[in-house]
């Protein structure tokens, strides 16, 4: 990823989050060219419906992701390397740090891989996605990515809206 751009940058959000989200990395469609974590492709106009469904805005979340930069080639996006990730963790550790979010919001599969570590337990997806778990100063909500793909296979749209309402309980809880 040497000649990618990291996303990294004002257009990640607030300073002072309610929720941090973790992505899986930026998109060649969406962040990637608009250096907006989830904006300007498919997944992102999905992201802002789901978000708006739990009553946040932009204003009051921050956005990272597993893997800073864009693992993709020509044709589509890959997903993060467990290398990619792992060299990316550093930074991902002091976003956290020096956010200091009361949520946590995991969006995917890597991006959950990616916060184990924080949380000190392995998961699986399919089986804590919609749920609040309790981290170390943090309540972490795992959620399936608002990819066209994951919307047709993994979690229905219906399932996602659920998933969404449980992290507004979340933020509600902590406030």
């Amino acid at each position: 990823m040497a000649r990618r751009r990291a996303v990294l940058g004002p257009l990640n959000g607030s300073l002072t989050p309610r929720v941090l989200f973790i992505g899986e990395a930026p998109g060649r469609r969406g962040a990637e060219v608009t250096r907006k974590p989830f904006c300007g492709d498919v997944s992102g106009q999905r992201f802002e419906m789901l978000l708006a469904s739990a009553g946040l805005s932009r204003d009051e979340i921050f956005i990272t992701n597993a893997a800073l930069c864009c693992p993709a080639d020509d044709r589509r996006n890959n997903t993060p390397t467990a290398a990619e990730v792992r060299n990316c963790r550093p930074f991902l550790q002091r976003t956290l740090g020096l956010l200091a979010p009361p949520v946590i919001a995991t969006v995917g599969a890597v991006a959950l891989k990616a916060i184990e570590p924080v949380v000190g337990r392995k998961m699986n997806l399919a089986d804590v996605a919609g749920t609040i778990i309790d981290g170390p100063g943090f309540r972490l909500v795992p959620l399936y990515h608002p990819s066209p793909r994951v919307l047709n296979t993994a979690r229905s749209l219906d399932k996602q809206l659920a998933d969404f309402a449980v992290l507004a309980r979340a933020v509600a809880e902590e406030s």
